[in-house]
């Protein structure tokens, strides 16, 4: 199934361009060189050690580190003078590796916030919410529990506090505020880490929805340490090793790439990665 969407996605349009971005902190280079180019519609993994540069490429694209060195483009424009809200009003959305939920609010309302680029009504409108603030208010919140809750499968748990909830639970909410933006991208940092096997099953899941489903048709950017679901639904794979790129193709040529294997997958993980 994926070797067929590689196929086709190898077709469309690059939707997102890194070119020779360079990212250091003092005499820490975290990025060095590097182009990255994301097609649209595909599932496009960044892989490599600890401290490789994948969270900053990341915060990069995001908005929240500006380069020394190099240009970002989405869709064929330049965003470098764009900051994150402005990113996000394109339809660049993302988690976070650690999760940045305001805990004291409830599920929905987390979620809630993902909306704000998608507001249309005024101030006054909105501070007495009558007219067009409270239609626009009930067309968001269908939105929110017809598609993203229905999607999480976290219908039972929408009225809850977010800091009372399981790990696990969090990072699905963290997932629905981004969805919430209906993105055209969507910059997933480590969405599988710290989760138990089932709730990984959960969450890989999610992620080819939200890719492969008409509602959604999202393109993904995946930074991820788990290597058999990285390899299974990864389009291509881009590799870092302390902010050098190695290389970046389909699953296949990356697990068959000498200096990948070397610095990063090593013989038990590329075992395990094709079992």
């Amino acid at each position: 199934m994926k070797q067929m969407t590689a196929a086709l996605a190898q077709t469309n349009e690059i939707i997102l361009e890194l070119r020779n971005v360079y990212m250091h902190f003092g005499r820490v280079n975290a990025l060095y060189g590097v182009n990255f180019s994301v097609r649209k519609g595909e599932v496009h993994s960044i892989i490599g050690p600890n401290g490789a540069g994948k969270t900053v490429m990341l915060n990069c694209i995001s908005g929240l580190y500006r380069p020394q060195q190099g240009s970002i483009l989405f869709k064929g424009v330049n965003i470098d003078g764009l900051k994150p809200h402005q990113r996000a009003e394109l339809g660049i959305a993302r988690t976070f590796q650690k999760i940045e939920l305001f805990k004291g609010m409830t599920v929905l309302d987390n979620i809630r916030l993902g909306r704000h680029r998608l507001l249309r009504s005024g101030l006054v409108s909105g501070a007495v919410y009558l007219g067009k603030a409270a239609a626009e208010e009930l067309e968001h919140r269908a939105f929110i529990e017809e598609e993203i809750i229905d999607l999480l499968e976290v219908a039972h748990i929408r009225q809850h506090l977010v800091g009372m909830l399981p790990y696990g639970l969090q990072k699905r909410i963290e997932l629905g505020r981004a969805l919430a933006l209906e993105p055209e991208i969507i910059l997933l940092d480590e969405p599988l880490a710290g989760l138990n096997l089932e709730e990984v099953e959960d969450m890989a899941r999610f992620i080819i929805d939200i890719n492969e489903d008409e509602r959604w048709k999202a393109t993904c950017v995946l930074v991820e340490h788990d290597m058999g679901v990285v390899m299974d639904i990864s389009d291509r794979v881009f590799v870092l090793n302390f902010g050098v790129p190695i290389t970046d193709g389909t699953p296949a040529e990356v697990q068959d790439n000498p200096q990948v294997i070397d610095a990063y997958l090593g013989e038990e993980d590329l075992y395990a990665t094709r079992r």
